[in-house]
């Protein structure tokens, strides 16, 4: 009898920032079978060492070739792991993640970055009609999203 390996949650975020809010839920998804996509930078490359990376394509602002690069590449993720949710922080490159997995009927989960408080960031406005749930790390950030969940800030 074979036993089929759990699915993996996708950690979907730009470097730097990002990336560390989403490493600061090490506690949560440690015990748990995991894909990254990022940005192959010296600091993602570090921090993610021995951890499956699929690396996206930088930059995303005001680049049509690296968005429709991305969305391949959210396309063969996407179809290769079925991954159980996607979960981001943004930036950029989180959208075609988000509206690919939404068409494969996968939960995508938007975590509002903690440097924005009184307005939401361009990705949350194009990440949230693809979201299964919203994350907000201030109680302010309801505001403007108002179904989400407050979880506190992450760093």
């Amino acid at each position: 009898m074979s036993t089929t390996p759990p699915a993996p949650v996708l950690l979907v975020a730009s470097s730097g920032g990002h990336l560390a809010q989403l490493w600061s839920l090490r506690p949560w998804w440690s015990g748990r079978a995991r894909a990254w996509v990022t940005f192959d930078t010296p600091d993602a490359a570090a921090l993610l060492g021995g951890e499956e990376v699929h690396w996206a394509h930088h930059p995303t602002t005001r680049s049509i070739a690296n968005l429709l690069r991305n969305t391949g590449l959210a396309a063969r993720v996407l179809t290769a792991r079925r991954p159980a949710a996607v979960v981001s922080t943004g930036a950029g490159v989180a959208l075609p993640f988000f509206v690919l997995a939404r068409l494969l009927r996968v939960p995508t989960v938007y975590i509002e970055v903690y440097d924005r408080i009184e307005t939401p960031t361009l990705t949350a406005r194009l990440c949230r009609p693809f979201t299964t749930l919203c994350l907000a790390q201030w109680e302010e950030q309801r505001a403007f999203m108002p179904s989400a969940i407050t979880v506190g800030p992450l760093l």
